[in-house]
């Protein structure tokens, strides 16, 4: 939405737009209200307006509201840019690869606004909102891929790729490689990784018997022994 048409904006629309700048701002000042009023002063928006934008009285208070934005504004420039059916003869590892990988081009240059939402969101009251909002990116992400299942595997597939995008983020913040080589190997690892141990539940298993425990997989993913 252009500068000029957020006079009219809803605060719906407001917290999505200013998103952007704020996480630039977060760089410097953090997830605090300062990032907010220099994000609304880069977008002519008064202050006043911005606060009341991102006013919460739930958990995690103004920072998880203007971190929950930001990932908001990531799902939504990822819907777009899927959205001419790009992905619809991609092989599934290559849908998802693109759509997590399109998301990690789209916050280049902000790992330090990553680091301080990863710390914001690892603290105890706002764990059950950064849960949320790693299932909300993950539904996304398979929807986009193309994903129907309602059963079972609904659940387990947005488990697994969450796991997979948090361990990813976790690499990316701390990656100094050019062009971010080593995030994109680890990427390809955990994603093969998936491919094979699915491939071989299948085999053992067969379709009627999945017992799958999720927590101790997504283990896995988190701390891998390489």
């Amino acid at each position: 939405m252009a500068d000029a048409d957020l006079k009219d904006a809803t605060l719906d629309e407001l917290r999505l737009a200013l998103a952007p700048d704020i996480a630039v701002s977060a760089m410097f000042d953090g997830w605090t209200d300062a990032a907010l009023v220099s994000a609304c002063e880069m977008a002519d928006v008064d202050p006043a307006v911005g606060r009341l934008a991102f006013k919460t009285s739930g958990l995690g208070g103004r920072a998880m509201d203007m971190i929950d934005a930001w990932v908001g504004s990531v799902d939504a420039r990822m819907e777009a840019h899927f959205a001419d059916g790009r992905l619809d003869n991609m092989p599934i590892r290559e849908k998802i690869r693109s759509l997590v990988w399109f998301r990690l081009e789209a916050i280049m240059g902000l790992e330090e606004s990553l680091r301080r939402a990863t710390a914001v969101q690892a603290m105890p009251q706002n764990a059950p909102r950064a849960l949320k909002q790693g299932w909300s990116s993950a539904d996304k992400m398979w929807r986009l891929a193309g994903d129907t299942a309602t059963d079972y595997n609904h659940y387990t597939k947005r488990a697994i790729l969450a796991g997979i995008y948090g361990a990813t983020l976790a690499v990316f913040v701390e990656d100094e490689s050019e062009g971010k080589a080593e995030t994109a190997a680890f990427l390809d690892r955990r994603i093969e990784g998936v491919m094979k141990f699915e491939k071989a539940k299948a085999q053992l298993l067969g379709k009627d018997r999945e017992h799958f425990d999720v927590a101790r997989f997504l283990g896995r993913l988190r701390y891998p022994q390489n």
